[in-house]
């Protein structure tokens, strides 16, 4: 059934690629139309061999990023929201390019890195350059083979191939390792450099004497890759909130404790919330440890209790005195505690928090019995019942992210009720919390390894070795406005 339902989505992302090319190539003749508003039929008429060929170089382009997908990644093909999202860029690039060089009457100002600077953040390094390999061939085709030169001068596609690659490639790679927006448009400044000398050296190539021409060119350059730092600065919040997606910049806004969920985390549950601090510490720790995404490990631990929300006060950590389960019996307590995972789901897809979070929330206590209510239904009936009432109803998780949730969610709880916090008790609780889900077959349906959780094991030990460490017994002592110490029990006696 898996495969069937993988090959109906690749049907449909093929489709998506027909309905885009169409798209394009609707682009493409409306670019002629205006290029030549008074002669248009008569260039259709004289050189349809080359609208012709634009037709099948643009099919043929379109086809290399789909099967690139096909071979190096069939799962993000499958996703529709996949494909729409890096065609919509590619036709938004597209028309931002020629608009800029429509407007000038140049290609040197194009915003030719806008593309590259896109897909950097929202996907990765390596589709951001493949994807602007294709994007390059793509203007190259449509200045080649139509009639642009009425735009931007005969010859001037060569310019343009060559000035989309160099800047789009430079852009990603210095971009790549950048965390915050502002930032961006030093990518911009940046990617300016390599711009000016290859538009610089095209002008001596040509052989240009006017001087005026060689500051108008490389100011062209300037502008063009500012403008391509702007523009990825304003369209990248929109794609991240269209689509859905995970960006380094928007991870940042989301894990910052100003963010409108975990304020209401720290306001109506603060138990959980502290909780949640430590978890987000304890997972951004063994995702670094095991080579994972350090920033989603953080963020997934603090949003993977978010469904205690709905009923905070039936939650351990954050009760006073009253227990709400005392009046309750096990088996409704038991369905209040395990309905915390899909609630979280559900809450946090409602706020349009990105999947992969989402995921984690309902996947972080898997299958795993409730065992102090099951316990207490045991002790009540006196008899042996089905763990299946008493437990959380899944899935177990998919990812090593959430399998770290799972783990240091259990320890950091575990090891807050110890009376001894030594190193050997931590690393007691934390080898029979993973052994017992190994136990559970709560890790069948990810790829974490046992040397990923021997890892895991050793860095939650040390780090809440580190939270719980032994401190030094303080003197029961005070200093008075005489600054001399005196006994705290015996302070009023000494007056």
């Amino acid at each position: 059934m898996k495969e069937k339902i993988s090959k109906k989505r690749l049907l449909i992302s093929a489709a998506i690629f027909a309905l885009f090319y169409a798209l394009i190539l609707v682009l493409v003749l409306a670019m002629i139309v205006i290029n030549q508003p008074k002669d248009w039929t008569g260039y259709f008429r004289n050189n349809y061999t080359d609208v012709l060929l634009v037709c099948v170089c643009l099919f043929l382009l379109l086809a290399i990023i789909y099967y690139y997908y096909y071979f190096d990644s069939k799962e993000f093909l499958s996703q529709p929201k996949n494909v729409i999202l890096i065609l919509s860029i590619t036709v938004l690039a597209l028309v931002i390019n020629y608009a800029f060089s429509r407007i000038v009457g140049d290609v040197y100002i194009r915003p030719t890195a806008v593309l590259a600077l896109l897909f950097v953040f929202l996907l990765n390094r390596r589709q951001a350059i493949v994807l602007n390999f294709v994007f390059a061939f793509l203007m190259f085709v449509i200045d080649r083979n139509t009639n642009m030169a009425e735009v931007i001068g005969k010859n001037q596609e060569y310019y343009s191939l060559m000035l989309t690659f160099v800047s789009g490639t430079v852009s990603v790679f210095i971009a790549g390792a950048n965390k915050t927006r502002g930032g961006l448009m030093l990518t911009g400044i940046i990617s300016a450099i390599p711009a000016v000398i290859v538009i610089l050296l095209f002008a001596i190539s040509e052989a240009v004497e006017d001087w005026v021409r060689y500051i108008t060119i490389a100011g062209y350059g300037v502008a063009g890759s500012l403008l391509s730092a702007m523009l990825a600065l304003a369209l990248l919040p929109a794609f991240e909130r269209i689509f859905n997606v995970l960006t380094v910049f928007r991870m940042s806004e989301i894990t910052s404790t100003n963010a409108p969920i975990l304020k209401r985390l720290k306001t109506e549950a603060p138990g959980t919330f502290n909780h949640s601090l430590i978890v987000a510490h304890l997972c951004e720790t063994c995702a670094v440890a095991i080579g994972e995404n350090a920033e989603l490990a953080r963020a997934a631990g603090y949003y993977h209790d978010v469904g205690k929300l709905r009923q905070p006060e039936c939650f351990t950590e954050n009760q006073t005195d009253y227990n709400v389960h005392d009046e309750l019996t096990p088996e409704l307590s038991a369905d209040i505690i395990r309905s915390h995972a899909k609630d979280g789901y559900d809450f946090l897809m409602a706020a349009h928090l990105p999947e992969e979070i989402a995921n984690v929330a309902i996947e972080h206590h898997g299958t795993l019995p409730i065992k102090y209510f099951y316990n207490k239904a045991v002790k009540i009936t006196g008899e042996d019942l089905s763990t299946r009432d008493y437990s959380y109803f899944g899935p177990t998780p998919t990812t090593k992210i959430a399998s770290i949730v799972m783990i240091a969610d259990a320890a950091e709880a575990a090891v807050r009720a110890l009376s001894d916090r030594s190193a050997e008790s931590v690393e007691r609780i934390v080898r029979g919390i993973i052994e017992e889900r190994m136990d559970l077959d709560q890790f069948d349906n990810c790829d974490i390894t046992i040397k990923d959780l021997a890892t895991i094991k050793e860095t939650i030990v040390g780090a809440l070795s580190g939270v719980h460490h032994h401190r030094v017994k303080y003197p029961a002592i005070r200093f008075n406005r005489g600054k001399k110490a005196v006994a705290e029990s015996s302070e009023e006696e000494s007056k």
